[in-house]
């Protein structure tokens, strides 16, 4: 489309998804929000904000700002998508209904309690042999030998995937979250083998691939009561397998850099590990690993003093939401004495992360194994970032582990 903001509407032609901003988002996201409730990216033709309030209201908002257009930069008014979409993430009511419905009580705290033992026992393993035999410290990668090991052990067993080929959902959902964004090098870096990785993942969404005790097996149950279709159940496994990984991935990677670089916020969670899950959320919120996301305008849709019109794009930067000083006191500062509840790192509303008692879950299952074998988490070295379209994330985060 080609129509042009209005003449008094805050513009920007700066790239949010060039690899400087990727790189340390925080001044453009301070600018955005300073400029006003709504700035029209030029580069892109699209509409965005930055603040907690109009964030928090949009994504709350489903009627005025739908996501069955998409909620990437494609909008599917005008364009085909290149995959079907997500039944959770990419449609509204009614639509929206029955796959959620069938999810929620699936991932719900009540029913994770099976999983609770097995995953802090769990943790105690990974925990103790990376320290066994590894003297007073030991040096490591916190992304490969946690943050991505740990969720790899244990939610696809808990989807009920088998063990082989479990290293293609990291980049799947590397591709997929990239392929929100606008199509630059990024996309192009996984599209050689996005076909193979879809064809994988599909694959494990079939019933007769997935073990009978799984969250997969629970969501073809729901198909036999006829509460969803039998065509819905496998798409609504892929969704787990989606945005189940990465996202949890990043998340840890984020509270193990909060915990390295707040020694601290460590002591305080070592004397108190009930403020486990508190810690991930403020890690959360601090970090945001989902940092975008988009929606369309169903109507002319008037934000601050600014209309939006009827089917045009608008791009919400929950990262910026999440440090709004507006919203937050001493916003870059993480501090386990906030209480993060009302960020909006996992969305907010009808579409809001049905999976976050499970990334929870993780969290609080491997800081847990980490506060009773660990003194001290220390940087071993400069974190590296790993640039994608949507996730804020770390490609390596080299730090020290002390012994208790």
């Amino acid at each position: 489309m080609t129509l042009s903001p209005p003449a008094t509407l805050p513009t920007t032609d700066v790239d949010p998804f060039s690899h400087e901003v990727l790189e340390d988002p925080l001044p453009f996201q301070a600018a955005l929000r300073d400029a006003g409730p709504v700035v029209h990216l030029d580069r892109y033709g699209v509409y965005a904000m930055g603040r907690h309030e109009h964030v928090h209201a949009a994504l709350r908002n489903w009627q005025g700002w739908v996501s069955g257009a998409g909620v990437g930069m494609s909008n599917w008014r005008y364009e085909e998508p290149w995959r079907p979409p997500s039944l959770l993430l990419e449609t509204d009511p009614p639509h929206h209904d029955a796959p959620r419905a069938v999810l929620e009580p699936i991932l719900s705290p009540r029913a994770l309690r099976r999983l609770r033992a097995h995953w802090f026992a769990d943790a105690e393993d990974l925990v103790d042999a990376l320290l066994d035999g590894a003297g007073e410290s030991v040096q490591l990668d916190a992304m490969s030998a946690l943050a991505e090991t740990f969720p790899l052990r244990v939610f696809p067993d808990a989807v009920g995937l088998g063990r082989e080929g479990r290293e293609n959902l990291l980049p799947y959902g590397n591709h997929l979250f990239n392929a929100f964004g606008p199509d630059n090098d990024l996309v192009a870096q996984g599209a050689g083998r996005i076909a193979e990785l879809s064809a994988w993942v599909n694959a494990q969404c079939a019933r007769e691939a997935l073990s009978p005790d799984g969250f997969g097996a629970r969501i073809w149950e729901a198909s036999d009561r006829a509460d969803i279709t039998p065509a819905q159940a496998p798409l609504i496994v892929r969704s787990l397998l989606s945005a189940g990984v990465d996202t949890t991935v990043h998340g840890l990677g984020a509270i193990l850099y909060a915990m390295a670089t707040h020694p601290e916020q460590w002591q305080r969670l070592r004397a108190d590990p009930t403020l486990a899950r508190i810690a991930f959320d403020e890690a959360v919120r601090w970090e945001s690993p989902v940092q975008t996301f988009f929606r369309v305008a169903d109507t002319d849709t008037v934000v601050g003093d600014t209309l939006v019109p009827e089917g045009r794009k608008i791009l919400m930067f929950l990262g910026s939401a999440n440090r709004d000083p507006r919203r937050w006191d001493d916003p870059d500062t993480f501090d386990l004495s906030r209480d993060p509840s009302g960020h909006v790192g996992f969305g907010m509303g009808i579409h809001q992360c049905v999976g976050q008692h499970v990334a929870r879950l993780e969290a609080e299952a491997l800081l847990a194994a980490l506060t009773r074998r660990v003194e001290r988490i220390e940087l071993a070295g400069t974190p590296r970032r790993h640039h994608n379209n949507t996730m804020r994330a770390f490609g390596s985060l080299p730090v020290r582990l002390t012994r208790a």
